[in-house]
């Protein structure tokens, strides 16, 4: 039996995600091949050990969090085989974790440190993603300091942390006199902000897995969001049940889509899974927004959600990454 330690919560604004995503792979993860261990970060820092039966949800609008109060654990006391960070933002998806598991010779599932902090940095994968012939949004960057300007870009635009998640501190922007508050609210975020002209297009997305030594990427699906979202925010993604994946989405180029988001994978030097999300323009243009190397990981989830229109289920997703961790160990 394989000991896998699942290790939820951190210390990002994704924290109530993460358990969400934990619970639902405890709950179908093969017990038969794998004993699994439910480890959580608190929002303060703090490492905990939880019962493996753990159940996190969202009950109303009521997202679920790691007790503070729990049994504190160090790390040298993880037993385990192989960890499964399900950890989404800052101090999780941006390569700090997987540095730990590096110093400490433990194999982790998903990509690695580099991946992981490129991909965290939008602005750095986009000049990845441009030099690989994949076409990016056009954009600029804004630091703390910089004058707050559109710089000729126009409206409407989004603003974005540079290294956020979940949609948090993003906003679409119509209007120059709203450029100002959506900035400094994304700087709560981080101290880099993204400014990206709008694309007026289907938003499609593409699940890539490392399966047997092999970049597999899922059929693309379509997010379709209720009309009383602007976009595909924090709210309409958990909260609201506003959104709908329509798969295999119903576009002209699908081999394409697909290709691209190989290849936005192998650019960055992703290992394990990552899901691509694109722009599919009414001239049948591909953009790619970004790419996720640690997705929401719930049963509902758009990642699992394509594999299973793809023929395969949530439970062989959770071996295939499990068994590419350990064989990349070897």
């Amino acid at each position: 039996m394989i000991n896998v330690a699942i290790i939820c919560g951190g210390k990002s604004s994704e924290h109530e995600i993460s358990c969400i995503s934990a619970s639902g792979v405890i709950s179908a993860i093969d017990k038969s091949k794998f004993q699994p261990s439910l480890i959580g970060i608190t929002k303060s820092g703090k490492w905990v050990s939880l019962p493996a039966d753990t159940n996190f949800e969202i009950t109303g609008d009521n997202l679920p969090e790691v007790p503070e109060n729990a049994p504190e654990i160090k790390i040298d006391q993880i037993k385990a085989d192989v960890v499964f960070p399900i950890l989404h933002g800052p101090f999780g998806e941006d390569g700090t974790i997987q540095g730990l598991f590096e110093m400490i010779d433990m194999p982790y599932v998903g990509n690695g440190v580099l991946a992981s902090a490129v991909a965290m940095d939008k602005d750095f994968a986009k000049q990845i993603f441009k030099a690989h012939g994949i076409q990016v949004a056009p954009g600029l960057v804004i630091r703390r300091g910089d004058e707050i300007d559109d710089r000729g870009l126009g409206y409407p635009l989004f603003v974005k942390p540079a290294r956020g998640g979940s949609s948090r501190g993003t906003h679409k922007v119509k209007r120059k006199e709203d450029l100002a508050s959506a900035v400094n609210d994304a700087f709560n975020y981080d101290s880099k902000v993204m400014l990206e002209k709008a694309i007026p297009g289907r938003e499609v997305e593409c699940a890539v897995l490392e399966k047997d030594g092999k970049v597999q990427c899922s059929v693309p699906g379509e997010i379709k969001i209720d009309p009383k979202f602007e976009f595909y925010d924090f709210e309409a993604k958990y909260l609201d049940d506003a959104t709908t994946v329509i798969a295999p989405a119903v576009i002209d180029k699908t081999t394409e889509i697909q290709e691209a988001a190989i290849e936005a994978f192998i650019s960055l030097g992703c290992s394990g899974l990552a899901r691509v999300d694109f722009f599919y323009t009414a001239d049948n243009q591909i953009i790619i927004n970004e790419l996720n190397t640690m997705p929401g990981f719930t049963p509902k989830s758009v990642f699992p959600k394509l594999w299973g229109v793809s023929g395969l289920g949530y439970s062989e997703i959770i071996s295939a990454l499990i068994e590419t961790a350990l064989s990349k160990s070897k």
